[in-house]
């Protein structure tokens, strides 16, 4: 049994004891059978009550399940109900989101439900639909020739580092979600592209991962643009409405930017 199931199957016999939960679902790799030795463990805990919110709770919660190391909630990828842990003995990643019955009506996944009081949480599965959040192409399309300025912007300054780290921004905002999606994958980022993209797609984020040096960035932005409008026309409707100014005037200071 891996070690992501033994500490699951432990989690699970403490919360059976606990009248105030209603069940416990576990999400992620979990759900695809595709726990590895490097997989963390993506426990969902649904309570009578409210505890996300209240980190001395969530926390104390977290406590019972194991030798807790580290724990901190998810603003930073917009999910402050989930604690991200860090336990030992042995040394494994697990994140808890803790939600109430009716929050557990809006997801984005079925995850495997390992303990429900009544039926609870199979009824609200029914009973709803989990929608996976698609990427939205006016959203990318009204930032992209900014975003391509202010990139310009900071390599023509030689603010180097922050155009490097920048290229990242646009992989994992932009190209791979759309690469994503033409491959008929969820959208979720850089999450397992060398596995879920073909060759070629995953050929071409190579080619937006520049060296650290002027030339190879300008060539890696260049190539970020020619992807993301190739992938707009294969993508795009004609509702999406393109932002045809914002990218003639980016596209001009950005051939500025690279004469110089």
């Amino acid at each position: 049994m891996s070690i992501q199931a033994v500490f699951a199957e432990r989690v699970k016999k403490l919360v059976q004891e606990d009248p105030s939960v209603t069940g416990l679902a576990v999400a992620g790799s979990w759900i695809t059978d595709e726990i590895d030795e490097y997989s963390d463990l993506d426990l969902i805990l649904v309570t009578k009550y409210k505890i996300a919110g209240n980190k001395e709770k969530m926390m104390e919660t977290a406590r019972r399940f194991g030798d807790l190391v580290s724990g901190f909630t998810g603003e930073h990828v917009g999910e402050p109900r989930v604690l991200i842990c860090l336990y030992d003995n042995p040394l494994l990643h697990v994140d808890i989101k803790f939600l109430t019955p009716d929050e557990f009506k809006d997801r984005i996944e079925n995850p495997v439900i390992l303990f429900e009081r009544d039926g609870q949480l199979s009824k609200i599965i029914h009973a709803t639909t989990a929608t996976w959040p698609q990427p939205d192409y006016q959203w990318i399309e009204d930032r992209f020739w900014t975003w391509v300025h202010y990139a310009a912007l900071k390599i023509g300054r030689g603010e180097l580092m922050e155009a490097f780290d920048f290229l990242s921004f646009l992989r994992t905002t932009v190209l791979s979600p759309l690469l994503q999606v033409k491959n008929n994958r969820h959208a979720r980022g850089l999450r397992k592209v060398e596995t879920e993209l073909n060759a070629s797609d995953l050929e071409n984020l190579k080619i937006t991962i520049a060296q650290y040096n002027r030339e190879s960035i300008l060539k890696a932005l260049d190539n970020t643009i020619s992807i993301y409008r190739n992938l707009r026309r294969k993508l795009y409707d004609d509702k999406v409405l393109l932002q045809i100014r914002a990218e003639q005037l980016s596209m001009d200071y950005l051939k500025q930017v690279a004469r110089k």
